[in-house]
């Protein structure tokens, strides 16, 4: 039985640590934050309107175009992190599969690119 244990010893350091950490960083930004913001933090940034302002206000769908496209091109490209790993396994159906999903990818790029979807006025 004492072996058993000290075999379970390693995961009950680590989810100890693990708490730990956790609850620390939980709580230590309420110990050191600065409680006065000035008008700058509290001023409109990057979504274009008002950090605490009413959240069923109405504001431009360009930013959930945005965000859109950058999810679907950080996602197929975290597809190329896999293949790179296993490259030189994969032979010459693994490197022209690939080479067939980036051109549709880049076909798709450059559709977005032609009908403005990138544009921001």
């Amino acid at each position: 039985m004492n072996a058993l244990l000290q075999d379970y010893l390693p995961l009950v350091i680590f989810i100890a640590v693990a708490l730990g950490l956790g609850l620390a960083l939980l709580v230590v930004p309420f110990i050191v934050a600065y409680k006065q913001p000035d008008p700058e933090k509290l001023s409109a940034y990057e979504c274009g309107f008002n950090a605490f302002d009413d959240a069923r206000m109405k504001f431009d769908v360009r930013f959930y175009l945005v965000a859109i496209l950058f999810i679907i091109f950080d996602l197929e490209v975290a597809f190329l992190f896999p293949w790179a790993i296993v490259f030189g396994q994969l032979g010459a159906y693994g490197f022209w599969s690939m080479m067939v999903f980036l051109a549709v990818l880049t076909v798709g790029f450059i559709y977005e690119w032609r009908k403005g979807a990138l544009e921001w006025d």
